[in-house]
């Protein structure tokens, strides 16, 4: 099991497939993005032997990102191994995924988490920046359909969206889904296009608690998002403290990048690189010992692993795993 020096046991990975995204959300990128090199990528077969490594090491639990995992060719292929190793899960923006939903559901994954910040075509084209609103609405349905677990992730932004949180909250009365409600980051790979928040996570209850009675959920271990039912919805709500950063104090969680960097904080810096140690013809004995360190110094919370590294915050959330 892998551990931190914090006592903290980690069993789940994010792992992201690519940098690329066919939408350009304000708050994740530039307008005019720069992405990778299709050779700095980690290739499926590296993908595969990471995978490996660390299920033998009791990473139960996987989630494929990216930018947008769909884009990467023959994405099913690799979902197919991951799927001996770990329970798998995806996170998806839903522009190219309501036609692999039957296979999705033929290799056993049943947890998507489908982004969507606004219920409105037009404030859609505005914070993506593409036209894409019916085809995303069109894989809510077919995830829906075809009886998927599915989480709606909304990054509250001020001034743009938050007159849509009872709306996308009233979704849960008639849908089985959770609406998951976002502290806005910030990673949109502008640098100085973020100064703090104004709608953190108790101003988001208290908005929402205006219009609908919550009920407070019990957490999972290692959730990063508080829960919540009301009564005779057939979905729930969370939110979650991104930039609050509340809770740290129970990460279970790694991340790895397109290119291989390895954070065991959203807010660090890459603690190693594993597609470098791989190409290098390094044995899955030595890298295991590497990932071990790496973990073994994992920060106590993002606010310490922020003040560590100050750049990563400049970094755009599309190249550091979504």
């Amino acid at each position: 099991m892998l551990t931190d020096q914090h006592n903290r046991p980690i069993n789940y990975l994010r792992l992201a497939v690519t940098d690329r995204c066919n939408l350009r959300c304000t708050y994740c990128m530039p307008e005019k993005m720069q992405f990778l090199d299709r050779a700095a990528l980690l290739t499926y077969e590296e993908i595969a032997r990471i995978v490996q490594v660390l299920a033998a090491e009791g990473v139960q639990r996987i989630r494929i990102t990216g930018g947008e995992p769909f884009l990467r060719k023959d994405l099913l292929s690799l979902l197919e191994v991951l799927t001996g190793y770990c329970e798998t899960a995806i996170t998806t923006n839903g522009v190219l995924t309501a036609p692999f939903v039957p296979a999705l559901r033929k290799l056993g994954i049943r947890k998507v988490n489908l982004s969507l910040d606004t219920l409105h075509a037009e404030r859609f084209r505005q914070i993506t920046r593409r036209d894409q609103f019916a085809a995303v609405m069109h894989t809510l349905q077919a995830l829906l359909e075809h009886d998927m677990e599915v989480k709606i992730n909304m990054v509250v932004m001020n001034n743009v969206n938050t007159d849509e949180l009872a709306a996308f909250t009233a979704l849960t009365e008639q849908y089985p889904v959770s609406v998951r409600f976002i502290e806005e980051m910030p990673f949109n790979g502008q640098g100085n296009g973020f100064s703090g928040i104004e709608w953190n996570y108790r101003r988001i209850l208290d908005h929402i608690g205006e219009t609908f009675p919550l009920h407070k959920l019990p957490d999972a271990p290692g959730s990063t998002s508080l829960n919540y039912s009301i009564a005779s919805h057939k979905g729930n709500i969370g939110v979650i403290p991104a930039f609050s950063r509340t809770f740290c104090g129970t990460c279970n969680r790694l991340r790895i990048t397109p290119t291989g960097g390895l954070k065991t904080c959203l807010y660090g810096h890459d603690a190693l690189n594993v597609r470098d140690l791989i190409r290098e013809g390094i044995s899955n004995d030595v890298l295991t010992d590497e990932i071990r360190t790496a973990i073994a110094n994992k920060h106590a919370d993002g606010f310490q692993a922020e003040r560590a590294n100050a750049r990563s915050i400049m970094e755009s959330m599309s190249a550091i795993g979504g």
